[in-house]
């Protein structure tokens, strides 16, 4: 469903469970990125009123997700640390065509938001499925969902909003082979995309 050309190695979810408290401040910042992100595109693409509505919707639910991972790590006596660079977020960003007309640079903004929401939705299952822990596995089986919309969101309007200027499966078949040179580097940090 994804279309992920390289899924994430399962020991991943062992690196995870040494240290909690890191992979949920990472989580929670990854939450605060994306309704950060959701309004960049209701900022600089007003006229697009459909995505405006949904983006608009979409940042106030990521900032519900950090809000509940941030309950988790107090639940757990710990405390938010310091946002976290994420360095896998940073490749892709690379990739984005930046200096080109306004509806091929947005295009790029929804593929790049697109990717991003499907490793973290397959990262989600492999937690809810892998983790001794059974507060997080449900935690994750129900983010895991979430993330799966938005995934199909961004992939929607780049398609909807990109037919008239490119072949957007076609730049599509281009991320997703950027994107698996990319994660081949990962799957080594207790972060999402680490």
């Amino acid at each position: 469903m994804l279309g992920l050309k390289l899924e994430t190695d399962p020991r991943w979810v062992n690196i995870v469970e040494k240290n909690i408290d890191e992979i949920l401040t990472d989580h929670a910042y990854c939450e605060q990125k994306a309704a950060s992100n959701a309004i960049y595109l209701v900022v600089n693409y007003p006229e697009h009123t459909e995505m405006v509505d949904a983006m608009l919707a979409l940042a106030k639910e990521e900032l519900t997700h950090f809000e509940m991972v941030h309950q988790k790590i107090k639940e757990r006596g710990l405390v938010l640390g310091r946002e976290r660079r994420d360095e896998y977020v940073n490749e892709l960003y690379v990739f984005m065509r930046k200096g080109h007309k306004r509806e091929i640079a947005l295009i790029d903004r929804l593929l790049f938001s697109a990717l991003i929401e499907a490793r973290s939705c397959e990262r989600f299952k492999l937690l809810s499925e892998e983790i001794s822990d059974h507060d997080l596995k449900e935690f994750y089986r129900e983010l895991m969902i979430s993330e799966a919309n938005h995934y199909t969101t961004f992939l929607g309007f780049a398609r909807q909003y990109g037919a008239a200027y490119e072949d957007v499966n076609v730049r599509w078949a281009q991320w997703l082979d950027y994107e698996a040179s990319v994660i081949r580097n990962y799957s080594k940090k207790e972060t999402i995309h680490g």
